[in-house]
């Protein structure tokens, strides 16, 4: 399959998606509004919300009713990394290659951005004129799983031990696995588990796509942690190198770069086994992960 094609694609509808379900700028209050859009619109790969989409088609389910909780993800997404470039955290002043949100509207501002893309992702998850003919049950599951995976069990406590591990010499490969796995595991696993609910996968098709959603997970932040080392600020779109400057913890500074490469690769391993008992409509599945490590930005 054309991945290239695929991804622009998915993107598009999922922009043309978020467009219809985000606030406008000329709705009181203008500046947040602004501001949230800012960032949404700031030209994410969409990620998440292709994965959930993807996961949605592989098991024969629409993806037109698993779109608002695709874009309620990347609203949660975005939320994160506004916060998650604060002074009062990695303090970046670039990101997706443009200013950071607080660098344009102030810290105060950004701060109630990120609130509030939080607040409207689960309206919209809620919303029963956007259900479709989706069970109940189902969308409460993924409204579960989105918020355990956001909260302190999930990408808030992966940024947690992030923030205290900074400038720590004796790191270790558990704690770096720790925060990997929650910061940013965590949501693209729920994202694929939420596409499986959506797409009403059974119960052995939901678990494969979770053990698929691992191991991207977990391969996605190895490759972040490797372009961050090997990239420049072009092509990952904010300030390369700046994982070393603050000392993070990440596989290279533990394993250095060829072993994080090699378990990288075996992570797609495992999530290209995890979908052997799919068929062709799992391929862009199959395609993302292999992208996953091979991309440059």
């Amino acid at each position: 399959m054309d991945l290239k094609r695929y991804l622009t694609e998915r993107c598009k509808l999922v922009d043309e998606a978020l467009g219809k379900y985000m606030p406008i700028e000329d709705e009181l209050p203008f500046l947040i509004h602004k501001a949230m859009r800012y960032s949404v619109f700031a030209g994410g790969k969409r990620v998440r919300p292709i994965l959930m989409l993807a996961a949605c088609e592989a098991v024969d389910g629409n993806i037109e009713e698993a779109m608002p909780a695709a874009c309620a993800m990347e609203m949660i997404h975005t939320y994160s990394l506004i916060h998650d470039d604060l002074p009062a955290m990695d303090d970046d002043d670039f990101r997706r290659g443009i200013p950071t949100n607080h660098k344009v509207f102030g810290e105060a501002t950004a701060i109630l951005a990120g609130d509030a893309l939080l607040t409207e992702a689960f309206a919209l998850l809620s919303c029963q004129e956007l259900a479709g003919s989706i069970d109940p049950a189902k969308r409460l599951q993924v409204i579960s799983e989105i918020a355990r995976c956001a909260g302190s069990r999930g990408m808030i406590g992966g940024q947690m031990v992030d923030m205290e591990s900074e400038g720590k010499t004796d790191m270790d490969l558990a704690t770096v696995q720790y925060i990997h796995t929650h910061k940013t595991g965590a949501l693209i696993k729920a994202s694929v588990r939420a596409g499986a609910l959506l797409g009403d996968a059974d119960k052995a098709e939901e678990a494969a796509l979770v053990r698929y959603g691992e191991a991207v997970g977990l391969a996605f932040q190895i490759a972040d942690d490797i372009l961050d080392l090997e990239g420049t600020t072009e092509e990952i779109g904010k300030d390369a190198g700046s994982d070393l400057e603050r000392g993070k913890a990440t596989y290279p500074a533990v394993l250095g770069i060829a072993e994080s490469k090699m378990h990288a690769a075996e992570l797609v391993n495992d999530a290209l086994e995890a979908l052997s008992p799919f068929d062709a409509k799992a391929d862009p599945l199959r395609e993302i992960a292999k992208y996953i490590v091979s991309r440059k930005s």
